[in-house]
């Protein structure tokens, strides 16, 4: 359902804007986006550089409401899939300028390949949205869950399964910050550095654990294949395994199912429909759900105010856009955020959701998976409460 809920958002430049309701989801696109033909002229025109639109939350939940609440604002939205190259990144952000986008948002695939770009919007008076992974760049509006804080609710559950014992840790993309410093800073703060330096924790994979180029799954459960193969012939047991991600987590799975070793606690984040499931199977403990659906309508309500001529400084969401469980402060504004490079940009950071098996009732709710899905193969008699 669509109703108003961004007026007086941009009420400065004159202009009313509606905006998708907080309840339900929107269906996934059946295809991955294109740059498509030239929008309407006199519209605000997002354009949308997604790194790789394969990954199935994009698709699912972020991409729709990011779409709906500009075209219920009545702007008019590009989009434009990288695949997993920085180079077709940077010739993708021209092709959006050149076909009138007045705003971009970029899900960069490297957070310096993409710097051209921000020179070029820039030069064309274009503002950027750094969407759900950092560019360092005083210019850009940051948009993200709070991933330190996705970090800390990662450990914070396995370490208290498992207060001590062998641990594995599996990080994403060396190259992006939250792979290499946000969720490893959260891990820390859940106490992870210190259960290690009293020796409560043993880390077998070393204290940088092991990067996973392009977070990719096949790469993780390669790694992870290897990691079980030497724990095995150095006689250690395997008692828990952080994750940083979903797909990271699967990966890890499916090397587990491969040597038939079990499933030790195992954390990941985004909520996605086969982790969920994995949970209620007992294949993974915890899932950092990330109300993408909230993530989605926050840029787009953004994008809107900036194409309204708003600054970045002073732009605030109104009442009822966001859901309380992500944005608990009624009409969020930017705020100063402090880059691991010592860079200050403006910011929306939402709140993530733990969920374990526990609390899996919470991603049915919040439209994130329907209950057959979550539920696929769980046996009846272990079943977790939303399952029964």
């Amino acid at each position: 359902m669509i109703n108003r809920r961004i007026a007086a958002f941009v009420a400065t430049a004159g202009i009313v804007l509606a905006a998708c309701s907080s309840g339900g989801t929107t269906p996934a696109p059946t295809t991955a986006p294109t740059t498509g033909g030239s929008p309407a002229a006199g519209k605000c025109v997002v354009g949308v550089s997604w790194n790789n639109f394969q990954q199935p939350r994009w698709a699912a939940h972020d991409e729709p409401n990011l779409k709906k609440t500009v075209e219920a604002g009545g702007g008019s939205y590009i989009s434009a899939d990288a695949n997993l190259s920085a180079e077709q990144q940077l010739t993708d952000v021209d092709t959006l300028i050149s076909k009138g986008a007045k705003v971009l948002i970029l899900l960069a695939q490297d957070n310096k390949a993409i710097l051209p770009a921000l020179k070029k919007a820039s030069d064309a008076g274009v503002p950027v949205i750094a969407y759900d992974r950092l560019i360092e760049d005083p210019g850009i509006l940051y948009i993200t869950f709070d991933n330190v804080l996705v970090g800390k609710a990662e450990a914070d559950a396995v370490i208290k399964k498992v207060p001590k014992g062998n641990y594995v840790l599996i990080k994403g993309d060396p190259g992006d910050p939250n792979a290499s410093t946000f969720l490893p800073s959260g891990w820390d703060q859940a106490g992870l550095k210190d259960k290690v330096a009293s020796g409560d924790i043993v880390l077998l994979n070393g204290p940088d654990g092991t990067f996973t180029d392009a977070w990719k799954t096949e790469k993780a459960q390669t790694n992870m294949e290897a990691i079980i193969d030497k724990a095995v012939a150095d006689g250690k047991k395997i008692d828990a395994i952080l994750a940083e991600n979903d797909s990271t987590a699967l990966g890890v799975v499916g090397a587990l199912t491969a040597k038939s070793y079990g499933f030790p606690p195992l954390s990941g984040q985004d909520g996605d429909p086969a982790n969920l499931n994995n949970v209620a199977l007992g294949k993974q403990y915890v899932d950092v759900f990330k109300n993408a659906n909230e993530l989605g309508k926050t840029a787009g309500a953004a994008a809107l105010a900036l194409c309204a001529g708003g600054k970045m400084a002073d732009l605030k969401l109104p009442d009822g856009l966001i859901d309380a469980s992500v944005a608990p402060l009624a009409g969020l504004s930017a705020k100063d955020f402090v880059t691991p490079g010592k860079v200050t940009v403006k910011s929306f950071i939402l709140q993530p959701t733990p969920l374990t098996a526990d609390t899996l009732d919470k991603a049915i709710a919040a439209g994130q998976i329907t209950k057959a899905d979550l539920c696929k193969g769980v046996d009846a008699a272990t079943a977790p409460a939303a399952c029964k």
